[in-house]
């Protein structure tokens, strides 16, 4: 965090939600890491995230692979007609126009 303020725009479940479409590959302990969390409390986020629906989680081999289910709308009443996809896309710069639920094993 630079200018020591002590907050952000986006809660840690959003940093793990940003991480992930940034990295699908990456491990819990890689996510953790990126967003400055212990990897307990990312356990717990990622797990979250995906029964709610907006992350899928598909295991290869003793591995998690993860893909956003971009036709999820956000929770806040505030957001809710942003869907996840057009969140992901903003901050990874990608592109929002792709199939609601990409294939964990081809996303």
């Amino acid at each position: 965090m630079t200018g020591g303020h002590g907050w952000t725009f986006l809660s840690n479940h959003g940093h793990v939600l940003a991480a992930i479409a940034f990295d699908p590959d990456a491990r819990v302990r890689d996510l953790a890491e990126r967003v400055g969390i212990t990897e307990r409390a990312a356990q717990q986020i990622v797990g979250e995230l995906v029964a709610e629906g907006i992350v899928l989680r598909h295991k290869s081999g003793r591995r998690n692979r993860y893909a956003i289910a971009a036709d999820a709308h956000l929770r806040h009443p505030l957001e809710a007609g942003v869907t996840v996809g057009d969140f992901t896309a903003l901050l990874t710069g990608a592109s929002s126009e792709r199939p609601a639920h990409r294939s964990c094993s081809n996303a």
